[in-house]
């Protein structure tokens, strides 16, 4: 009998995992996950910033695994976890497994601030790129026809909380498209009058990097414009107001969430398997504790057996794509009735872009920044795309709008349900 592997959440572990047994007749796979596609996460920040197209990111699942013999896709939304019977309940229907393995990743992190949960704009997703990418032509549209100071000042203010590389790339970006675009194309805006804040709990950007990493970004970002406020949080999000920590507000429509993620819920898991930062309790080979078949991967597992890490690995894709491959072998370890390999991480480096031809780049030994961190920055992110043709596409694009310094893609798109809860446009 062919052993059912349920995989849940078709991110960089959901995919990998595939990959390392696709076509082992030992093994009957079905990914499920509540989107029809792939996405590559590290460059959900140009989609928002109307910088690349969604689809440059994006691969539909089914064309992936149309080539997959034993790789069935069942599009739908986790809803529990029966680990007593190896059910798997979904929103459209049972599914049965053998092996469940869990790669739904984490979801924004708004530390019980309602205000801020309702109106931020958190960046997550696709659907929320796009939210955020419409959102924000939207509010310049809306400056660009007020006369009233105040009111277009706030328009135009764009608040970035959480300084780690998704805040630090998103706040590089807006400034370097403020300056290249809006001066040229919305003449009606007084510019002086808008500002990028970039705010974060911590003393300093790019936490879990290098020094030589924190102080390029700082430095560079401040040129740009941008306005960094560090040592303190985000407390509140009231009457279009942002309430710092020390008591101080900033005026703004647009408050951008980065500052922190937290693992997805999973109901029927048992509660002792659920550690800090809602992430699953896993031991050396990812199995579930408290389980005997499920396993999590990626960010939302917390694995406290190796020594190197005792707090739990960083949520980094490396991180998922090699528990993926070292799941895969002990997968087939089992059915050869071999020793399993506990999990080690090896640590391949961090990065960050900041601005055009400008980047940050850590590895084991040694770090560097300026125009080959930025070229090695492109390259490294290229290589991850799902297909070629995303390769290609995205390859040059960059190298056009890099060039041009003027992406051709600001529309906006609103698509409306009719009465019948049908889509229109």
């Amino acid at each position: 009998m062919k052993k059912h592997i349920v995989i849940v959440g078709g991110g960089f572990a959901g995919i990998n995992l595939i990959k390392s047994l696709v076509n082992d007749n030992r093994f009957r796979i079905t990914l499920v996950d509540k989107n029809n596609y792939h996405f590559f996460p590290p460059l959900i920040y140009q989609v928002a910033t109307s910088f690349i197209e969604a689809s440059n990111i994006s691969y539909p699942f089914r064309k992936m695994i149309s080539n997959y013999k034993n790789v069935n896709f069942h599009m739908s939304s986790l809803v529990k976890v029966d680990h007593e019977h190896n059910i798997l309940e979904t929103d459209n229907g049972i599914v049965k497994y053998d092996y469940l393995v869990l790669a739904l990743g984490t979801e924004s992190n708004f530390f019980g601030m309602e205000n801020v949960k309702n109106c931020a704009l958190p960046m997550k997703t696709i659907d929320e790129a796009l939210y955020l990418r419409n959102y924000m032509l939207l509010t310049l549209e809306e400056a660009a026809r007020n006369r009233n100071i105040k009111a277009a000042q706030k328009l135009q203010n764009i608040v970035i909380a959480g300084g780690g590389p998704t805040g630090v790339e998103l706040a590089g970006m807006i400034a370097e498209m403020g300056s290249y675009i809006a001066e040229k194309e919305y003449p009606e805006i007084k510019l002086h009058l808008s500002s990028i804040y970039l705010i974060d709990a911590l003393p300093t950007l790019l936490s879990p990097m290098s020094k030589m990493a924190q102080e390029a970004a700082y430095e560079k970002l401040t040129k740009l414009g941008v306005k960094i406020i560090l040592n303190v949080a985000v407390k509140d999000y009231v009457d279009g107001k942002v309430m710092l920590a020390d008591g101080k507000t900033i005026e703004t429509e647009t408050l951008i969430w980065t500052s922190g993620v937290i693992g997805r819920e999973v109901p029927g898991i048992p509660q002792e398997s659920i550690g800090k930062g809602r992430r699953i309790l896993v031991d050396a080979y990812n199995k579930v504790n408290g389980t005997a078949n499920i396993y999590a991967l990626g960010d939302i597992s917390l694995q406290l057996t190796e020594e190197k890490y005792p707090k739990g690995h960083p949520q980094l894709a490396q991180v998922a794509i090699q528990h993926a491959k070292n799941l895969g072998k002990n997968f087939k370890r089992m059915e050869d009735k071999k020793a399993l390999i506990p999990f080690e991480y090896n640590d391949k480096g961090s990065m960050a872009i900041i601005s055009k031809f400008n980047a940050v780049v850590d590895l084991p030994k040694f770090s560097f920044k300026g125009f080959l961190a930025w070229l090695t920055w492109l390259f490294i992110h290229i290589i991850p795309l799902v297909s070629f043709s995303n390769k290609v596409r995205l390859a040059f694009n960059w190298l056009r709008l890099f060039i041009t310094n003027n992406p051709s893609i600001r529309l906006i798109l609103r698509p409306k349900k009719d009465t019948s809860g049908h889509s229109k446009f």
